[in-house]
């Protein structure tokens, strides 16, 4: 069985019990895996077409396919995007995974590209990847998670070095380093 990831809010919730109670993180961290690998699982279902549709149409606060097609917010959003095709559902998934968030079923993935559950050349998501809440995370947080994931893929690493992850996770790092 694969082993499973720790969402990050499961993440800040064990860092938060162990500086609060003195326990180890590992210990707690250990435990969360151990859960999540002998909870029962439900698959996830896939989104309809018309809950994709739905979903993009709300984002982009527009009430039709033809709408949505004349925005201007969202041609500014698409440009550069490769050609889609919106009557077909890989379209929208692509219109939803860009704007709307992660798909069901998306949010546990593992193996190639995929680092804490999320597939990281499907998706843009700085946060969940570097496992710390957008609201809390300090400056410091944020380095010390880029110097962890980027310590692990650097290229020069024998055993887990990835360019394309390394390259990937540096632009995700000045992504949310210049919010912050």
């Amino acid at each position: 069985m694969a082993k499973k990831t720790i969402s990050p809010k499961i993440f800040n919730k064990i860092n938060s019990l162990a500086r609060s109670e003195g326990i180890s993180a590992q210990i707690l961290e250990e435990f969360a895996i151990f859960v999540l690998e002998n909870q029962r699982t439900k698959k996830s279902k896939p989104l309809s077409m018309t809950k994709l549709k739905k979903a993009v149409l709300e984002h982009f606060e527009v009430k039709d396919t033809a709408t949505l097609r004349k925005s201007g917010a969202f041609k500014m959003a698409t440009d550069g995007m490769d050609k889609l095709n919106l009557r077909l559902k890989k379209s929208w998934e692509q219109l939803y995974r860009q704007f709307v968030g992660v798909l069901p079923g998306e949010d546990t993935q593992v193996g190639d590209g995929c680092i804490n559950g999320i597939d990281i050349f499907k998706y843009f998501r700085p946060w969940q990847v570097f496992r710390l809440d957008a609201n809390t995370a300090s400056d410091e947080d944020i380095k010390q998670a880029y110097r962890q994931l980027s310590k692990h893929f650097h290229p020069d690493n024998p055993e887990s070095g990835n360019d394309r992850m390394f390259e990937r996770i540096n632009l995700m790092y000045r992504s949310i380093a210049a919010e912050a």
